[in-house]
């Protein structure tokens, strides 16, 4: 079993920066995948973006690319979001997922075997 708690959501202005973390506990594995996605009010859970937890690939959304940056720190078990740059349509619940399958950066829900509770973050304009 794999425990994530996100935190460091809240209310930002647009233009504005924020970052989120997530913490990990429970299994450990040799290599595996830490991912981001939000889901906005009527709309899907979308990717965000990943990274590898060896090595530190990662892959982002074309939304996000440039704004938003995804590191992980080992020692702590936690992966980062920093987001910049933010907008209106930014707006929505984050969360945290852990893969443990394939050999790529995943960026679908489905290829995640463990979520987090969500965040909520909310962009005002």
């Amino acid at each position: 079993q794999v425990q994530l708690v996100e935190s460091g959501g809240g209310l930002v202005q647009s233009g504005g920066s924020l970052r989120i973390s997530c913490q990990a506990s429970g299994r450990t594995f040799s290599n595996y995948f830490m991912g981001w996605f939000r889901q906005a009010p009527v709309k899907e859970r979308e990717f965000v973006a990943a990274i590898t937890w060896i090595g530190g690939n990662t892959r982002y959304a074309d939304s996000v690319k440039g704004r938003f940056t995804i590191s992980r720190d080992n020692a702590k078990n936690t992966v980062y979001l920093q987001m910049n740059s933010l907008k209106p349509e930014d707006t929505a619940v984050y969360y945290c997922a852990a893969a443990f399958r394939g050999a790529v950066v995943p960026y679908t829900a489905s290829q995640y075997d463990y979520w987090g509770q969500g965040t909520q973050v909310t962009v005002s304009s």
